[in-house]
């Protein structure tokens, strides 16, 4: 079925914008308070026995209009937000939410600016860069029977596919307190969350208490870039997360997300 074509990208007044972050950083809170017996909260040093998924993306790329410094200092942010997450585990009926374990990324906690995507544009942070780190929690997570409860992307698509290894929208960006990511153990196995700053990479596994009997794979259907009638050009796509036996069999096929997003580059080769 074709996407419906989308509306112009609005601008909203600083005023507008304080104000909304108030009033949905209250509901967050609110919700988070509601959940409090839910959220996973123990952790273990010791890694559980079985490989569940494991993903690693690089620490730094040469990407246009941003500037190398804020991904050095977004290596800073990357280290200090991995230690609030590493060996997290994941009990059967508890829920993971990414800001509730990280907590406000503030300068008093010693965080530093970093890149940030702003209405479409690359600004420095405060916090900036542990988008990364959501993004890797997300695709591992769309590679194991976890539930994901909550899940956002950006509206706007900034930078080409150059060098791409994986498909259009398979991250979740974050926006501290209401931009969560929250996924729910909904198997009968404890989960637990490992992930770290390498040397040159981010690197990130989910590991289980049993032997995984299924394997999980992403594949993307109807990928379209197109014109619209304001004159800009958007990009749309879906994402099913595919079950297997070992051997490959496929046993069950879901929408995991639909991503619609405002294309920030031209979609065409120039000459």
């Amino acid at each position: 079925m074709p996407t419906p074509y989308m509306e112009a990208p609005k601008t909203r007044s600083a005023l507008r914008l304080a104000a909304g972050r108030l009033v949905f950083g209250a509901r967050r809170k609110l919700l988070w308070l509601g959940m409090r017996r839910s959220f996973a909260r123990r952790f273990d040093a010791e890694p559980l026995p079985y490989l569940g998924y494991a993903h690693r993306t690089p620490l730094l790329r040469e990407l246009k209009n941003a500037d190398m410094w804020m991904q050095y200092n977004k290596i800073t942010n990357l280290r200090l937000a991995t230690a609030r997450l590493d060996g997290l585990l994941l009990r059967p009926g508890e829920v993971f939410s990414y800001w509730k374990c990280i907590g406000r990324p503030s300068r008093r906690r010693g965080y530093v600016p970093g890149m940030m995507l702003v209405n479409g544009t690359v600004q420095p942070g405060v916090g900036g860069g542990l988008c990364q780190l959501s993004n890797l929690i997300f695709w591992m997570s769309a590679h194991t029977p976890l539930t994901v409860l909550e899940r956002h992307r950006h509206g706007y698509d900034v930078f080409p596919d150059a060098n791409r290894t994986q498909p259009f929208g398979s991250g979740a960006t974050c926006f501290y307190p209401y931009g969560d990511l929250m996924l729910r153990n909904d198997t009968p196995d404890t989960w637990q969350l490992r992930v770290r700053v390498g040397e040159t990479h981010l690197e990130g596994q989910w590991r289980v208490s049993a032997e995984p009997q299924y394997r999980y794979e992403v594949v993307e259907r109807n990928h379209e870039m197109r014109g619209e009638p304001w004159g800009g050009f958007t990009r749309h796509n879906e994402l099913y997360q595919q079950q297997l036996t070992p051997e490959g069999e496929l046993l069950d096929e879901r929408l995991l997300v639909r991503n619609d997003a405002v294309m920030m580059y031209s979609p065409f080769l120039e000459s």
